[in-house]
């Protein structure tokens, strides 16, 4: 164990729940980070992972709440909600020695430099995920389809040994996940945030499973106006936004199990906290500061607005 890389998941959801799965399965050494019924379930019975692509299995998974955990990891999988990020600030820095390297895998644009502010040690890259992946119950995660896609890099002005990147990325690859290593990180996670945003958006708005988006009208018509208008938002703020962004987005949707939801939407029909003002407003906001119309944004925003 001494020789292995140290994993730390903060956030044991779906994404940081299959990510911890993936690995140990492989046999890397991992901890991760959870709390309330779900972290005790972990405890008592294990990590039940229940995935399309891996199958089910009951995993003997290192848990502990934040407080708890006492080591320096070498690798941080940040995967909490956005508006949970803050909360676990004083874990990262408390977690990091000078070699961590800390990955967020959150639907946010711009966390890797967030969380670079945050510690005092170690360095933040950026990166993101596609996966549809959920707390089925407490101590249980579902992986649906066969997408399980990580993204990650270097932010721009930051070094980091190729090696030490190669030996994540070969873990993650072993442990079954699609790895790709990005050399312009920021543009792959402003077209992550771009597709999950008029995804989860266009669901949220007619409250519906992606089986309804895949197919053409309305819902599907939404879906690509939102998909468009974030894609215009990327390159009116220089970003090198892919031009067949829209193929992209289409590709990835119609890959999805039809019964599938996106987990913002799961959270405002339970009544949850929810993903909406990174993934919705946050985008409104950076189309009024860019100067660039959106009105099918706005359409939507009008329904959510309080």
């Amino acid at each position: 164990m001494n020789n292995k890389i140290k994993y730390l998941v903060v956030g044991a959801g779906g994404v940081g729940g299959s990510i911890a799965g993936f690995l140990s399965l492989s046999g890397e050494y991992v901890n991760c980070v959870a709390r309330g019924e779900h972290l005790q379930k972990i405890r008592q019975n294990g990590l039940k992972l229940i995935s399309d692509l891996k199958g089910e299995h009951l995993l003997k998974v290192n848990a502990c709440n934040a407080d708890e955990y006492s080591e320096k990891a070498d690798v941080i999988f940040v995967c909490v909600k956005g508006y949970s990020l803050d909360s676990v600030a004083d874990l990262l820095r408390k977690a990091s020695h000078s070699g961590t390297l800390i990955i967020p895998v959150l639907n946010v644009y711009g966390t890797g430099a967030r969380i670079q502010s945050m510690i005092d040690e170690g360095t933040a890259l950026d990166g993101c995920i596609y996966i549809v992946s959920f707390v089925s119950e407490a101590g249980e995660i579902t992986q649906m389809g066969k997408i399980f896609k990580l993204i990650f890099g270097v932010r721009h002005g930051t070094h980091v040994p190729a090696e030490k990147i190669e030996a994540i990325s070969n873990a993650l690859i072993n442990s079954g996940i699609h790895v790709c290593i990005s050399d312009n990180i920021d543009r792959d996670t402003f077209v992550k945030w771009s597709y999950i945003s008029a995804m989860a958006c266009t669901g949220a708005y007619f409250n519906v499973p992606m089986g309804d988006i895949q197919h053409s009208g309305k819902e599907r018509d939404v879906f690509i106006g939102l998909s468009n208008e974030s894609a215009a938002i990327g390159r009116k703020l220089g970003i090198p936004v892919p031009e067949d962004i829209l193929t992209h987005h289409l590709k990835v949707l119609d890959s999805l199990a039809p019964e599938s939801t996106a987990s913002m939407q799961k959270d405002i029909a339970l009544g949850h906290q929810s993903e909406i003002d990174d993934l919705l407003f946050n985008m409104v906001r950076t189309a009024e500061k860019t100067g660039v119309d959106t009105p099918v944004y706005r359409m939507v925003s009008k329904k959510f607005k309080i």
